[in-house]
């Protein structure tokens, strides 16, 4: 059982024209992320497999044709949930009745209130709520069709880290109590890693890495303990010594170079951080 993807779509991308060609089964019941640079067709990807976008090509879950060259199923014909960055929530309905719109199953929208700790607010406007209350609201809106598929566009984003944290963990659970099969467009690693089975990274429209979130992330080399990637953003001198600063994700570290190192790297260079011990070693990426 299972979700079949095999599409075509000529994108503009910030280079130009660039081709998007996928062609991937996705187990039912997995979870997987859709990773890499802006502009490489990760949303186009969703909102084709949503149905609100339209790529040449096959789409087949399960055995039920969504997509081919005679069958064009609508987004309500899919039974697809998904969860966008602006919460896409109307304003004028209580957090209940934004469920209850979408599928009027009381015992349900109370189950996946309770899940995100908002049954005590469904009476409440989306105008009194935080970002990650609406964007909570917006989840349980998307589980209430019991979707096939559930499709999530960087849905943590806006969020600060613990909010993107307690939100993450009640995703996992609705996506193990709902055996939703589900895809999700994200660009932090640590956030893939907690959730994903699997990970796909793109680049101009084309899987370029396939695997699990450790096989992706984890580019320790030998007896490496860690090994992270990052960009180096300044290279300061120091009386004798070099150290450069070097961006990873949202942290901002040191490391001192050695002579070799300091004539060989610049500012600009993606390198790997990587430690074997307590004296880190850095790589430049050709």
């Amino acid at each position: 059982m299972m979700l079949h993807i095999d599409l075509k779509k000529q994108l503009f991308g910030p280079l130009g024209k660039i081709d998007l060609k996928i062609n991937l089964d996705i187990q039912e019941g997995s979870f997987t992320t859709l990773t890499g640079k802006s502009g490489s067709g990760k949303t186009t990807l969703l909102r084709s497999l949503a149905g609100l976008e339209k790529a040449s090509g096959t789409i087949v879950y399960n055995n039920e044709t969504w997509q081919d060259s005679n069958t064009f199923l609508s987004p309500q014909n899919r039974r697809i949930g998904f969860v966008f960055q602006d919460y896409a929530l109307f304003e004028n309905m209580s957090i209940e009745k934004n469920l209850l719109f979408v599928n009027n199953e009381p015992k349900l929208a109370q189950k996946l209130l309770e899940i995100t700790e908002l049954y005590e607010m469904r009476h409440r406007l989306p105008t009194t709520l935080s970002g990650g209350q609406k964007q909570r609201v917006s989840l349980c809106r998307a589980m209430m069709l019991r979707p096939k598929l559930l499709l999530m566009d960087e849905p943590f984003s806006a969020l600060d880290l613990d909010m993107r944290q307690a939100l993450q963990s009640e995703v996992l659970t609705l996506h193990k109590e709902f055996k939703t099969t589900t895809i999700m467009v994200s660009h932090d690693p640590s956030e893939i890693y907690k959730l994903s089975d699997r990970v796909l990274v793109l680049d101009h429209g084309k899987i370029i890495n396939d695997g699990t979130s450790k096989e992706v992330f984890l580019k320790t080399k030998g007896s490496a303990k860690f090994s992270l990637e990052g960009e180096i953003i300044d290279i300061l001198k120091a009386d004798i010594l070099h150290i450069a600063i070097i961006a990873i994700g949202q942290q901002i570290v040191e490391v001192v170079l050695n002579s070799t190192e300091a004539s060989e790297l610049k500012i600009g260079d993606k390198v790997l951080t990587s430690t074997k011990a307590f004296s880190p070693n850095i790589t430049k990426i050709s």
